[in-house]
Order: structure tokens, then C-alpha cells, then sequence
């Protein structure tokens, strides 16, 4: 492997279709961790040799597994078997046996973890500096705060280390370092992702978050993990649909002119004002909304009864040992003793009432956009004051778990200083694809880099819902990405899904005949075939007739029954072609099949 190769989840698809290995990004994930030389990024980075056997035993090529030989990183608050879980806090460290429920998703699904990351101690905070084991630097300027508390696991993949990473969101730790380092960062409705094997900050608000180079590969991986966990008591069955491109005449919310807050960064405010421009040019409704209610709620995250709850995860070590917290996680922790039960019954009140005063005229809207921090925040501001810059760059994002809302933070055009612009697109809970559809939308305005690497978004349009305006096809052979017939899908401007596979229900054939190597399919009794490695590819309609055209017999389109019980259009064979092939049945994978005739 003579180039690094863009660690975004379709570049990985390409590079392993054209032959690299996982252990050769393995070496250049390591030779990336040396390169950016900052010991504050990993808490336990595991030891190359053991990647390097993760990725052997990986085997061939897997298609049906969505993130195989895709590197991640999780945050040091959610467990591994036999690896320690600190919370940033030594004195509270652990071992556990059980891997997190959502990591063990990700690993069955071939995603290889390379390490756990760096927090806010506890994860109490949002700047990603407040813990005793040096703090990571911001991969884009190092004077600014990392941000936090999932500071860790925002700048590995800002810096090109991993495909995504974990992180967790209560107040906004999973958006507030994306903003401050030039990627994507997913925040789930609540419930999606299990909280099985996480520390807790606040049970009730928790949620895993995904951070990412790019919005697709942040929902991929989150698609992959949003499993039901009935062992998780606050678990919710959510749906992931795929992302289909947002109609044009959306209704979308912001602040108001007289309640919008950017602490004086008139750069910020022409970056956010920018976004909203192209957001009405490009078809949408903007309807302002006092934001002061709001602001109300975020204020109650930290000043309010919720404080407790970081408490109780905490009671035995404030109790035995206090001294073994950072300092100020130590305060902002302990302002929770003395509340009481009555407290807390006000603030539910006070929040509902908060809640129902903003309700209309966000239920009004299809989306929320906010910019995902008012402003940046420096070491040197912290130096002089450790608690404002962290409660302000909580302004947008702490209300939001309050509210039981979900939210991405998207990359825009870079700010006119040179730092990274970034706003979040909020929704009602279970919309995260539908807010995801408008992030992809937006991180496609203008040219940027990924993160802090020299990679290029390779931007590819959202198909628009299959049901009315494509026709959904699944391919098996040298129609896949990177194989020599792919173009006669990007061409008539196909969009990749997702991989797949069928129903065990085909067998699966290498087609005799000179000219591009094809496979069949030919269906089978049911259950009496294999499950054959699948891409699924979303095709616009008035394209898919000059498509038709270019099959050859005695290959024709037919509907395939997937995996899930669900049906798409795609290559079967005339069960006579079988006669003269090769069964191939039992490698179910074209390109399995290529591997060995190589």
C-alpha cells in the first residue's frame, strides 16, 4: 500500500474490493497514531500485534458484515472484557468480563477497535480538558479546547485514526467536539443505543454517540449498533430507515434574531447566517422561535436536580475518597448534596412547563438548526475562568436530552477566519434519519477537509425515496463498488445503500463466457440455498430503462427476497446457464470467488 488510503467507510468498501487487506490499515491507522504524536488521544491503546491477528482472523473479504475492517475507538467510560474502564478517574478504575452491549454489535459486525479514549473525568464537562491524565489537544488548532467530554474519541477520527468512534452524550459531548474539530457527531434519540456496560453521567439522559468523518458513515455505524437490548432498562426499539434525501420544502426552525447567542463572534454569526441562506435557496421554510425557553432548560442540566444524578454514579467515591476526582469535577458534582426530593419535583415541573410554552412552534417545524456552539473556547480562557466557556458552549446542546430529542452536528464551509463552521440539525425523537438526510444535504455545501486530515468529501446525492422515484436493485457480481461494471451504475446516478445479503433461498453460479466475469443467481427452494453477499443500490427510475439494456442473457432483473424478509429488483440467472458454470455456492461472495482465482 504505497498511499493512505481515507479511512471513510466507501473508500475502505473500494480499497478492500481492489485487494488491500485490513492489516495493511491496521499499519497505517498505527503509523497515524505515531505520526500525530499526542499521548493525551488514548487511555489504553491496545497493542498493534493484536490488531494485526484481529484483522487475520477477519479472513476474506465479508460483505454481509457492514463495518468489516472498519477501525474504531469508544470512549474510556464504556467497557471491554479484559481491558480497564477508568471514567478518567484512577481511583475508580476497573476490569470488567462483559463487553458493551453496542461495542460487541460493532465487533460482530467487523469493526476492528483499536483503543479507549480520553474524557472529561466522569464525562462531567464539555470542554475535554478536565481529566488527570493530560488532556488531548484539538486536532485542528491546539489552542482551542478539544471539547468534551468525549474529547478522546472527536479528535482520533479528526485526526484520520479511525473510521468513528464512541463517545457519550448527556449535555452535549457527543456534537460539541465534532464543532470544535471539523467532523460529524450523532447524537441518538434516547434509548437507541444500549447504555449496557456505559459508566452513567445522568441514567436518565444518556446515550452512546457516534462521531465520524462524514454523516453517512456516522448513521452506518449507528444503523449497526441501534440493536433492542431488553437487559437495558431505559432500551427503546427505534427504527433505522436508510437516509433518503429531505424534501425540498421543509419547515426548518432557528433561533430568533433577539434570542440567538453567539457571546460576540461575529464570524460565527455570518457562518450560521450563511447556513440558513443556502437552506432558503435551496427550497426551505424558516420560521424563527424564541429560544429563551430553551436556554431555561439547558441552564437546568447543570444548576438543576440532574446534578444528582452524577451524584448517585458517584456516592461511594465522593463518600470514601473525594480527593480522588479532578477538582472541579469534584465541585460541580458535589453541588448536588443538599437538593432534595422536593427539589427535584420542582424542576419536573419547571421543565414540562418550560417544555410545553416552546412545544407549538417546534412541533411546527420539520427540524430544528442551531449553530452547535455559540463560539470557541481556548486553554487560556479556561486559565482564567474553568466554568464559563464549558456552560457556554453548552448553550445549544443541553436542552436537547431534556427534551428527548435527537440531533447531528455537520461540518459547513469553513468560518472566514479559517476555524471550522459546523451548526446541528435537531429532531423529535425516532426522526434520526430524517435529520441525518439534511446533514448530508449540508456537509456537501462548498469544499472542506475531513477533520484534520488532507482526505476530500466525495459527496454522493441521497437517493430520493425508492418507493416513488427509484427503483431499489441489489447486485451481486461485477456490478459491486470497485468491479468493472460498478459505472454502469454511477453513471445513470445510482446512490449505494448498504450491503447485504439474501434469503438462504440461490445458488450461486460462475458464468462460463469470455469478456468481464459475471456470477448468477438462480432460486432455489427455500432454505435450501445460501445467503449470497449482496449491495443494494438505489437507481433513479427514468435511468433504470437504458440499465435494462445493458444485461446480457441469460442473466435477466427479477425481484430478490434480502435478508430481512424484504424485497429488490435484481440479477437472476435461466437455471439452463447453470448447467455449463461453476457452482459457487458454497463461497456465497463474488468476491471471494475473484480472491481465488487471483
Amino acid at each position: 500500500m504505497s498511499a493512505e488510503i481515507s479511512l471513510t467507510l466507501s473508500s475502505l468498501v473500494q480499497a478492500y474490493g481492489s485487494g488491500i487487506s485490513p492489516k495493511q490499515i491496521v499499519e497505517q491507522v498505527y503509523a497515524r497514531i505515531d505520526a500525530v504524536a499526542d499521548p493525551g488521544i488514548f487511555l489504553c491503546l491496545f497493542p498493534k500485534e493484536q490488531l494485526l491477528e484481529e484483522a487475520e482472523h477477519l479472513g476474506n473479504h465479508d460483505p454481509s458484515r457492514p463495518l468489516w475492517g472498519v477501525p474504531f475507538v469508544i470512549k474510556d467510560n464504556i467497557d471491554v472484557a479484559g481491558k480497564p474502564t477508568t471514567a478518567a478517574c484512577p481511583d475508580f478504575a476497573y476490569t470488567p468480563d462483559e463487553t458493551a452491549f453496542v461495542v460487541k454489535r460493532l465487533q460482530e459486525a467487523g469493526a476492528l477497535l483499536i483503543g479507549k479514549a480520553n474524557l472529561d473525568q466522569f464525562a462531567t464537562g464539555l470542554v475535554g480538558v478536565r481529566t488527570p491524565y493530560g488532556a488531548p489537544k484539538n486536532a485542528i488548532d491546539a489552542q482551542i479546547v478539544p471539547g468534551g467530554s468525549s474529547g478522546g474519541s472527536g479528535v482520533s477520527v479528526a485526526h484520520g485514526i479511525a473510521s468513528f468512534s464512541l463517545g457519550t452524550d448527556t449535555a452535549g459531548s457527543g456534537r460539541v467536539p465534532a464543532a470544535l474539530n471539523n467532523i460529524v457527531g450523532l447524537k441518538p434519540t434516547l434509548g437507541a443505543l444500549s447504555a449496557t456496560g456505559v459508566v452513567p453521567a445522568c441514567r436518565t439522559l444518556d446515550t452512546i454517540s457516534v462521531f465520524a468523518l462524514t454523516v453517512s458513515d456516522a448513521y452506518a455505524a449507528y444503523s449497526v449498533a441501534a440493536v433492542y437490548d431488553p437487559a437495558d432498562a431505559y432500551a427503546r426499539d427505534i427504527a433505522t430507515p436508510s437516509i433518503v434525501a429531505p424534501p425540498k420544502a421543509l419547515k426548518i426552525g432557528i433561533p430568533s434574531q433577539d434570542s440567538i447567542r453567539f457571546e460576540g463572534d461575529t464570524v460565527q454569526a455570518a457562518s450560521f447566517a450563511d447556513t440558513v441562506a443556502r437552506l432558503k435557496d435551496s427550497g426551505a421554510e424558516i420560521a424563527e422561535i424564541d429560544f429563551v425557553p430553551l436556554y431555561e432548560i439547558a441552564q437546568m442540566l447543570y444548576f438543576g436536580t440532574w446534578v444528582a444524578e452524577r451524584y448517585v454514579a458517584t456516592e461511594s467515591l465522593m463518600a470514601s475518597n473525594p480527593d480522588a476526582l479532578f477538582p472541579v469535577t469534584r465541585k460541580i458534582i458535589g453541588s448536588a448534596v443538599g437538593k432534595t426530593a422536593a427539589d427535584s419535583f420542582k424542576d419536573f415541573y419547571k421543565l414540562k412547563d418550560l417544555i410545553a410554552s416552546v412545544r407549538p412552534a417546534i412541533d411546527a417545524c420539520d427540524l430544528l438548526c442551531v449553530p452547535s456552539i455559540p463560539t470557541f473556547a481556548t486553554i487560556a480562557d479556561l486559565e482564567i475562568d474553568p466554568m464559563g466557556p464549558n456552560n457556554m458552549l453548552g448553550t445549544y446542546t443541553n436542552f436537547v436530552n431534556l427534551m428527548d430529542m435527537c440531533g447531528i452536528a455537520v461540518p459547513t464551509p469553513e468560518r472566514s477566519d479559517g476555524r471550522p463552521g459546523s451548526v446541528t440539525i435537531l429532531a423529535q425523537a425516532g426522526a434520526d434519519a430524517k435529520a441525518a438526510a439534511l446533514a448530508t444535504k449540508i456537509e456537501a455545501w462548498g469544499s472542506r477537509a475531513l477533520g484534520a486530515t488532507d482526505w476530500s468529501l466525495d459527496a454522493v446525492p441521497l437517493p430520493d425515496d425508492p418507493s416513488e422515484d427509484a427503483i431499489r436493485i441489489a447486485v451481486c457480481g461485477a456490478h459491486m463498488s470497485g468491479l468493472p461494471l460498478n459505472h454502469t451504475l454511477t453513471e445513470r446516478g445510482a446512490a449505494f445503500v448498504r450491503t447485504d445479503s439474501s434469503a438462504p433461498d440461490y445458488t450461486f453460479y460462475a458464468l462460463p463466457g469470455a469478456g468481464v466475469a459475471r456470477p448468477g443467481m438462480v432460486r432455489t427452494e427455500p432454505g435450501q440455498g445460501a445467503a449470497i453477499a449482496l449491495e443494494i443500490w438505489d437507481m433513479p427510475l427514468p435511468a433504470f430503462g437504458s440499465f435494462m439494456k445493458t444485461i446480457p442473457a441469460p442473466l435477466g432483473i427479477g425481484t430478490l427476497t434480502l435478508s430481512d424478509g424484504s424485497t429488490a429488483q435484481g440479477f437472476l440467472c435461466e437455471a439452463i446457464a447453470a448447467t455449463e458454470a461453476e457452482n459457487i455456492t458454497d463461497l456465497a461472495d463474488w468476491r471471494k470467488y475473484l480472491a481465488t482465482q487471483t
